[in-house]
């Protein structure tokens, strides 16, 4: 079990048990509370998503009584399309992805007075709901852990898991921040930001912007990873200039997709739960012993001086609802296939290449 694969005091924080079943729902049910005390009853939550933040403005705007329409970009399967009506939310396909579902949900809020937009995973009340995990971590530990591990995406869990470190006192606390090769926004922003891109080639198809308010570069990216929770083909700009500053390091690590997938398959294996792609890049670190200790030995310094002996680590477990048996099965076989391809994960760290040996496919 993942708990017992590596030489530390590993803790799991259980976001897939959220109402929604992912981490979003913090933030979004605290924005969505916020535009009822602020606007009344009769707001209506617009909100364009790939998925899981969609679903949390359902379930929150069900919840409060509140109207709610999702637009989604094509590709969506009917599952995801049910459970958004069955929390009674309208559900609007627009464009192939995720920016311009978003560009014909602000047209929505533009033409409806009552609209409130809900962004998926920016700004300060979203944040501010995020970071109670961080809270309720300090609460629950006692203690400061050595490392937080995350997924990263359009960087909304990360800037709350920022703040919340600031609020507890835990800023020195390192975060190592995961993506998949297609899909790694953040880490080619961070690259562009710090001295270690300089070994960083962008990925084709993309494109770099200037952010004047923050004084930074922003990396724009084809999205081609399976893992669609993290899709955002450039993270917030907050998000990158809070990872910068923070007293701690922020880690950028980005894994292949089948990775994540054989940690999926393992995952539900010793755990039971059913992990999306998204959530399993965090969990990959900890069913690779080697690349763990590769990542904390260089990256990670002990915080935590009340058990000397081994590190205090957190994963976040970020849940999400785009993951099925039948996709856990198409899974098992890719991974299988891509075993007989080479012995060895190729991954990568702030700039580094790093070879992780494969583990056996069978779960």
């Amino acid at each position: 079990m993942v708990l017992h694969l590596l030489d530390c005091n590993v803790y799991l924080k259980l976001e897939n048990l959220q109402l929604s079943q992912s981490f979003k729902y913090r933030g979004i049910s605290l924005f969505a509370t916020h535009c009822k005390a602020t606007r009344g009853d009769n707001v209506h939550l617009i909100i364009a998503s790939g998925g899981n933040a969609g679903l949390a403005a359902a379930c929150a705007a069900n919840s409060l009584g509140l109207k709610c329409t999702v637009y989604l970009p094509k590709g969506n399967n009917q599952s995801m399309i049910d459970r958004l009506q069955k929390e009674k939310a309208e559900v609007v396909v627009a464009g192939k992805y995720y920016s311009e579902a978003a560009q014909e949900a602000q047209k929505a809020v533009e033409r409806n007075e009552d609209a409130c937009y809900v962004h998926g995973y920016d700004g300060p009340i979203l944040s501010k709901g995020h970071s109670s995990m961080i809270t309720e971590i300090s609460h629950q530990l006692h203690e400061k852990p050595d490392a937080i591990f995350c997924s990263v995406g359009g960087g909304g869990l990360l800037r709350g898991i920022i703040d919340g470190c600031k609020y507890v006192d835990w800023d020195d606390v390192p975060i190592v921040a995961i993506e998949t090769h297609g899909a790694a926004a953040f880490y080619h922003s961070m690259s562009l930001n710090e001295s270690w891109g300089a070994n960083c080639s962008p990925p084709p198809g993309s494109s770099q912007t200037y952010d004047d308010e923050h004084n930074i570069s922003i990396a724009n990216v084809r999205i081609t990873s399976k893992a669609s929770s993290l899709a955002a083909t450039s993270p917030s700009t907050s998000v990158v200039h809070a990872g910068l500053r923070r007293q701690g390091t922020v880690t950028c690590v980005t894994i292949p997709d089948e990775m994540a997938m054989h940690t999926t398959c393992m995952f539900a294996e010793d755990h039971k739960f059913l992990a999306e792609l998204a959530c399993s890049a965090t969990l990959s670190l900890a069913y690779h012993p080697d690349l763990f200790e590769r990542i904390q030995t260089v990256n990670i310094t002990k915080c935590n001086q009340s058990n000397e002996n081994k590190k205090t680590v957190v994963f976040i477990v970020c849940g999400g609802v785009k993951v099925s048996l039948d996709e856990v099965q198409e899974y098992e076989a890719l991974v299988r296939e891509e075993s007989r391809k080479s012995p060895a994960w190729e991954v990568f760290c702030n700039g580094e290449r790093l070879s992780v040996m494969k583990r056996p496919t069978s779960v």
